[in-house]
């Protein structure tokens, strides 16, 4: 990975600390393959189409400007809200956990800094909740 004096988050230090785009399409590579083995992750692998194509450009194009690098997921696909894509799926604390646990073994898989693994996996532990947080809410809506 790329050396910077920029701490993580500023500018594109975490991009580059990624490894670019390419860094970041084997983390999630490494993310989906652990969805597709992982006994725990069964219930959000079902939450996917069969086919994971898409969702890896997907996730890769928005991981790239997320961490500083290129907007490529606006520039192909358009603005994002991340509880707003996320909508359709009932994600609760165990989809949460499942999902950050396929998350934690792809970071742990990648050439990363100790540091930026840290730093990662802290900062998306964030967007996870907020999904949690958004279904819970729309579910006690619905029950009003």
């Amino acid at each position: 990975m790329l050396e910077t004096n920029k701490p993580f988050g500023t500018d594109d230090a975490s991009y580059q600390a990624a490894g670019e785009i390419a860094g970041i399409t084997q983390l999630v590579h490494d993310f989906y393959v652990a969805m597709d083995t992982f006994e725990q992750a069964q219930g959000i692998r079902r939450m996917h189409p069969k086919t994971l194509d898409l969702s890896r450009k997907k996730l890769s194009y928005f991981l790239s400007g997320w961490l500083g690098g290129p907007k490529l997921y606006a520039q192909e696909f358009g603005g994002i809200s991340i509880p707003g894509v996320h909508q359709h799926m009932a994600v609760g604390e165990h989809e949460r956990d499942a999902w950050l646990l396929c998350m934690q073994h792809a970071i742990d898989k990648q050439p990363y800094s100790a540091e930026f693994k840290y730093y990662l996996m802290t900062q998306l532990r964030v967007p996870a909740e907020r999904i949690r947080q958004a279904c819970a809410a729309r579910t006690l809506a619905s029950k009003a």
